[in-house]
């Protein structure tokens, strides 16, 4: 049994990457524990070159949103670990170092921010975003943000 979450927003990020397909997916989902108040995103993009480059681009997207949304204290929950190396050692990933100068710029304007790894069963959420995005617009890119009970 997995340990319960301590902290009271939380944020899941989740990028999906096929060779076979043009585009890519984005999605995230926060929860707020205490409030109850919840938000998912979803979005197509031109695939990227790698998954991890699609990961760090979910977290970037996920952070923008939810400075839209005034949320400035944020865990936010992968189930990448090299995303959570990544952001945790900039200087480590040179080959990624336009799109990590986007992520640190994005994590300064938190008052707190922290990055987990957690496993892919427990991120299923953000999938969730991302899976409808797809079965409405499979080969277009686009973006879109509700309250998790708008989804339907």
């Amino acid at each position: 049994m997995s340990e319960p979450r301590i902290y009271g927003e939380y944020c899941q990020i989740d990028g999906t990457w096929k060779a076979t397909e043009r585009c890519a997916g984005l999605g995230w989902f926060y929860n707020n524990r205490e409030t109850g108040e919840q938000f998912i995103g979803s979005s197509n993009l031109r695939r990227g070159l790698t998954p991890l480059q699609m990961e760090v681009e979910a977290l970037v997207w996920a952070m923008q949103c939810l400075f839209q949304y005034n949320k400035h204290v944020m865990v936010f929950e992968t189930d990448c670990s090299d995303v959570v190396k990544m952001v945790s050692n900039l200087a480590e990933w040179p080959a990624f170092s336009i799109l990590l100068e986007e992520v640190d710029r994005c994590r300064r304007r938190f008052i707190t921010y922290d990055i987990h790894h957690i496993p892919m069963t427990k991120s299923t959420k953000a999938d969730k975003g991302w899976d409808g995005k797809k079965r409405k617009d499979r080969d277009g890119t686009g973006q879109d943000t509700k309250k998790w009970n708008e989804i339907g």
